[in-house]
């Protein structure tokens, strides 16, 4: 199976860090933002990926060019001229990196890969937010049911203390409430190929027309997931993750080292 990985946004909440580099390649303990996605879904045996280009797409190409010596040791032999990589890790990814467009949106994008995605199923998600779901029971979910689309269901930790008071006193405390109980977008996909019939030029929107007339006609089905998931919009979100990273287990690195 083949996940579309959506990675050409402008990503303007965090427009420091963007200034050289595009959102996707932002690091959390020095790899990329990319690089954790596509390591969860190597972790439930998906790793054949997609990935949507726009903003400074050439820094995300030679990422994935240069990646197999930026891993390794490498050995230079100046006399015959060879260069040896030793001590490899590599991950067995396949990866098409598309360019479909520094304005195109969400929608636009994923209509660019058609040719690439053929006639299966698919995984999708944006670059921005990491989960220890387990993406194959998602696929499985999205299997049985026979609909066309399923959007993961999340409820996201609110940002700041929740206080309930009795009159002046505080009853109960809560350092990280849900936000409001509400489900959310959380942004990892499984759709049918026919999705792609709804989208008809770069300017759609694919949260907004094509999610809408899915629900409309009974086609978007929710898995719901209670466990870990944390976006990366805000400078905020970024330090959220370092710190957690720097715990030594992160909760979103269900795969081994």
């Amino acid at each position: 199976m083949k996940a579309v990985i959506l990675a050409g946004g402008l990503g303007t909440r965090l427009s420091e860090e963007t200034v050289a580099q595009p959102k996707p390649m932002i690091e959390i303990g020095g790899r990329p933002m990319l690089w954790h996605i596509m390591k969860i879904y190597q972790r439930h045996g998906v790793s054949d990926f997609i990935v949507c280009l726009g903003y400074k797409s050439d820094v995300v190409k030679q990422y994935f060019i240069n990646y197999r010596r930026i891993v390794s040791d490498v050995v230079v032999d100046f006399a015959s001229g060879d260069v040896e990589y030793v001590n490899e890790s590599i991950e067995p990814w396949r990866v098409t990196l598309v360019e479909t467009g520094k304005e195109t949106q969400t929608g636009g994008r994923l209509a660019r890969v058609r040719d690439y995605i053929g006639d299966e199923i698919f995984c999708m998600t944006y670059a921005d937010a990491v989960t220890d779901l387990d993406v194959r029971r998602v696929i499985d979910f999205h299997l049985s049911h026979g609909k066309l689309a399923t959007v993961t269901a999340v409820r996201p930790i609110g940002r700041f203390g929740s206080i309930k008071l009795d009159g002046h006193l505080v009853s109960k405390f809560e350092e990280k409430p849900l936000e409001d109980g509400a489900w959310i977008n959380g942004g990892y996909f499984v759709l049918s190929p026919e999705v792609l019939n709804l989208i008809n030029g770069d300017e759609v929107i694919w949260e907004y027309s094509p999610m809408q007339r899915l629900a409309a006609d009974g086609e978007l089905v929710a898995y719901r997931h209670d466990g870990f998931w944390q976006c990366m919009d805000t400078p905020r979100d970024k330090r959220e993750l370092e710190r957690l990273w720097t715990t030594g287990s992160p909760p979103w690195v269900q795969w081994a080292d």
